[in-house]
């Protein structure tokens, strides 16, 4: 180990005292600053999560459309018969043909 000299010693206490006074003249008042800009990232990022849930919320109703809507013209596509067929073939599946109509129902005779 180095032995300091007394006039080494002097010098390095001065050093360390004027880093403490050089730390406690940059903190003067910056307690203030650094609290103000942490809550202003804090209050910035639950911004960018919200905007980001929300984005999250409408892409997904956006895809259930589209699901909705494919859905839909698969079932369209399928179905491309004469709307008249599709109903004399929905009534037949009924059970109640053009000929099986009750007493109620065939109109004024």
């Amino acid at each position: 180990m180095t032995s300091f000299t007394s006039d080494q010693w002097i010098i390095l206490a001065l050093v360390f005292v004027l880093g403490l006074l050089v730390g406690a003249f940059m903190t003067a008042g910056g307690r203030r600053k650094w609290k103000t800009r942490y809550r202003d990232e804090a209050e910035r990022r639950e911004k960018l999560e919200q905007d980001y849930a929300d984005r999250q919320r409408d892409w997904d109703e956006r895809e259930k459309d589209w699901r909705e809507r494919d859905s839909l013209r698969a079932s369209a596509i399928k179905d491309r018969r004469d709307p008249d067929e599709r109903d004399l073939d929905d009534r037949t599946r009924d059970g109640r043909g053009p000929d099986d109509r009750g007493p109620d129902d065939r109109g004024p005779n």
